[in-house]
């Protein structure tokens, strides 16, 4: 179903449209939430990665057991399934969640040796149990929530084992558009092994809104992906993580949406990751609030509209109005409204951010110095 903006870091929901023109309709993405026996809506992207070294891996694992990558695999030459599936596949595992109302089920990684795991923090919201199942086992052992980011939709888990697999990550300077890259993951909860789909990189550093938030720097592809699939991995031909599957669009009687899917870039998780394990425990870091409300442009250009400044507020010091249209965050170019929620979110109160917005038609720099949202 459509999804519309929640409250983000110092933006408001967009309101409804003016007398007149028709409301921006948002397009109805779809984040793996999870829902009784099957987790609904799940997600997830393949993308591949580019490079004349096929073998240059950034690794999460903080123990000295190295990562599986695919050896000889030559990045450009077509995606060696078989070989890829069998090098990843150990370090894919299943993480299932009760909940208050039903169970959530999705997929996971294998970080280090030692039993840390990665999913979307989507899988285990609200969980009062986890579970995770992993590769060749029957049953499954108990898994404790380290920390979870639901801005960034990624959750770090912990389970009481050694001797696991660990996933090897490539920088998403690799990833090339149309690049052949592989979804693996627990689809549809099915018996048995991961599901597997393979598909090409069909656009770089996307930016949705779901039901939990904005997320940027997103990796979009055609590979088919399904419930099930959150939290799993998108690898490239040597066997390297490039992103973590998260969102998939979704047709509506409004719409039309076929093999739009999405994967959080392996750069963006592993910024994310670092912050996990520092504040592990699950105490939430503070967010930078600038205190605008704003709405998609609706004249086909690129940008952030303001409809609002709220009093007071860091925007207004700075001189931001309702009209302007802001353009860009620092040095981070803004196609929408949900560029400018997720580079807010992304800082924290203290941080000096640069707003360009275009007002009557000139550009102009504005710098604000972010605040914390009241009650945080």
């Amino acid at each position: 179903m459509p999804v519309l903006p929640p409250p983000a870091p110092g933006v408001k929901a967009r309101p409804p449209s003016p007398p007149g023109r028709p409301p921006a309709r948002p397009w109805p993405w779809v984040a793996a939430i999870g829902g009784t026996a099957l987790l609904a809506g799940l997600v997830g992207a393949l993308i591949g990665s580019s490079g004349d070294d096929a073998q240059r891996v950034v690794t999460a694992p903080v123990d000295e057991r190295p990562p599986v990558v695919v050896e000889g695999a030559a990045v450009g030459e077509g995606l060696p399934v078989r070989a890829v599936v069998d090098a990843v596949g150990p370090s894919v595992v299943t993480i299932s969640a009760d909940l208050v109302q039903g169970r959530s089920v999705g997929s996971g990684i294998v970080l280090a040796a030692d039993g840390e795991i990665l999913t979307n923090a989507h899988v285990v919201n609200g969980a009062t149990e986890i579970r995770v199942r992993l590769p060749g086992e029957t049953e499954p052992m108990p898994a404790r929530l380290v920390a979870a980011d639901a801005g960034n939709d990624l959750a770090l888990l912990r389970v009481d084992q050694d001797g696991l697999v660990p996933v090897a990550f490539a920088p998403t300077s690799d990833v090339e558009l149309g690049d052949e890259v592989l979804a693996i993951g627990f689809a549809l909860d099915l018996d048995g092994d991961p599901s597997v789909t393979l598909g090409i990189v069909s656009a770089l550093d996307r930016t949705i809104i779901t039901e939990l938030g904005a997320l940027d720097g997103l990796i979009q592809t055609d590979a088919a992906i399904s419930s099930g699939n959150s939290g799993g991995p998108l690898v490239d031909a040597a066997g390297r993580i490039v992103g973590i599957n998260t969102a998939v669009a979704r047709s509506d009687p409004m719409t039309a949406a076929t093999n739009v899917g999405f994967a959080i870039s392996s750069d963006e998780v592993l910024e994310v990751l670092d912050e996990l394990r520092a504040r592990a425990g699950g105490e939430a870091r503070a967010e930078g609030f600038l205190g605008v409300t704003l709405d998609d442009r609706t004249d086909g250009g690129q940008g952030a509209l303001i409809t609002s400044v709220d009093d007071d507020s860091p925007a207004a010091g700075a001189g931001v109005e309702v009209g302007d249209v802001v353009v860009a965050i620092d040095d981070a170019a803004i196609d929408g409204s949900a560029g400018v929620i997720a580079a807010i979110r992304d800082h924290s109160p203290g941080d000096a951010v640069t707003v360009t917005v275009v007002r009557d038609g000139q550009e102009r720099t504005l710098d604000v110095t972010l605040v914390g949202r009241e009650g945080d």
